[in-house]
């Protein structure tokens, strides 16, 4: 700086480049402008006259004693620089403070731990380039822009249960299928890479998680050990289900054991907690244990309530019958079953909703047309008894 104050801020006035001739610089320079120009006299002259608070003297021009002394009778600074007229533009513009450009308030920010899947459709919508991440505390942490979406990693899954896509997540085809852990039949499930596939005609997915503990030598805690040991007796209604297997027995007293519970016992009590549904809505019951298939083009859905007494199960019926006909809709599936299931008799009810269910129904357990309520002895397993029964029904 020549001329003037380096500590002193200008602010008003706008950014101009002289370029022109005196003459037509009088005519857009206005008082407390800051004027780039060269090393013209008369130019220099000019914008001070005409009230410019600063004028910046490019390409490292001399700058007259006359200028300076008039500089500061107007109280005008002067800075000279090396660079041209064109870098001094330019380096001008970036030297504006960021408080004159950024937004404080209504800001599109994301957490760390937001799925990609999540922020992508805010980020297409909206044409910032980058957009701010911020931690658990609200601190700033760093950015992510549209770039990083092309390389973003899919999400992860290993099937656990299931094999068929009607019975994934939302999302599937969206997503890296890395495993399948499985007892039931094999679906439609197709992916785009090879999998580890591992399916076992046993009575429940939780005894090939505990072989899988035991290949390779992994120490089971007694929280884990009680949950798989209660999915078994769950899965193989304490040993009575058809699909259920010495297997099965084995790999559920061995976690009984780690667990510290009696198999018979403690299974009672979970089956008679799991058959209190007072508190829950028709909703809850019937998607509880849900599951949706597709044969030959044909869509239906099953889902199942199993209890230690009939009267539980009666409760239910009263619930379900009309909210059967609500669900129809909900899910555009023609038919609809649910299975009431009494473990200790070994029986089924089974109800129908939509065109044709009952008569498919009637058909898959060679019942007479006149049936009123169906009633399926010695019926207790959906995957083993009722839906090949219904899946050869509707290939015939």
């Amino acid at each position: 700086m020549i001329v003037g104050d380096p500590d002193e801020i200008i602010q008003s006035g706008k950014c101009l480049i002289a370029a022109a001739n005196p003459d037509l610089m009088e005519n857009y320079i206005e008082k407390d402008d800051i004027v780039i120009l060269g090393n013209r006299y008369e130019s220099q002259l000019c914008a001070i006259e005409m009230g410019a608070k600063c004028i910046i003297v490019c390409d490292g021009s001399l700058v007259s004693f006359t200028i300076k002394k008039l500089a500061e009778s107007k109280g005008c600074f002067i800075i000279k620089t090396p660079y041209d007229t064109y870098t001094a533009t330019r380096l001008v513009n970036q030297s504006m403070p960021i408080r004159y450009f950024m937004k404080q308030k209504a800001l599109i920010t994301f957490q760390r731990n937001d799925y990609v899947d999540d922020i992508r459709e805010t980020m297409a919508k909206k044409r910032y380039r980058d957009f701010p991440i911020m931690d658990l505390n609200g601190s700033y942490y760093g950015m992510i822009s549209r770039r990083s979406l092309l390389g973003a990693r899919k999400k992860r899954l290993v099937l656990v249960d299931h094999n068929e896509v009607t019975q994934a997540v939302d999302g599937l085809d969206e997503a890296e299928v890395l495993e399948v852990i499985d007892h039931h039949r094999i679906g439609s499930l197709e992916t785009m890479n090879p999998v580890y596939f591992r399916n076992q005609p046993l009575g429940c997915t939780a005894t090939i998680i505990y072989q899988m503990y035991r290949k390779q030598e992994l120490k089971i805690s007694r929280e884990i050990a009680g949950l798989l040991c209660s999915a078994i007796l769950s899965d193989t209604l304490i040993f009575r289900s058809p699909t259920c297997t010495e297997t099965d027995k084995k790999a559920a007293y061995a976690l009984a054991q780690i667990a510290g519970i009696e198999p018979e016992s403690y299974a009672a009590e979970m089956f008679a907690a799991g058959s209190n549904l007072s508190a829950k809505t028709p909703e809850e019951i019937f998607y509880q244990d849900f599951k949706k298939f597709v044969v030959n083009d044909v869509s239906f859905g099953v889902g199942q309530i199993n209890s230690m007494t009939q009267k539980d199960l009666e409760d239910v019926r009263e619930r379900m019958i009309p909210y059967m006909a609500k669900a129809l809709t909900a899910h555009s599936i023609p038919m609809l079953f649910f299975m009431l299931t009494d473990i200790l008799q070994g029986t089924t009810e089974l109800l129908c909703a939509g065109n044709g269910a009952k008569e498919l129904a009637l058909e898959a357990f060679h019942l007479k047309d006149d049936t009123d309520q169906i009633i399926l002895e010695n019926t207790v397993s959906r995957k083993k008894q009722l839906i090949p029964a219904l899946m050869q029904a509707i290939q015939q």
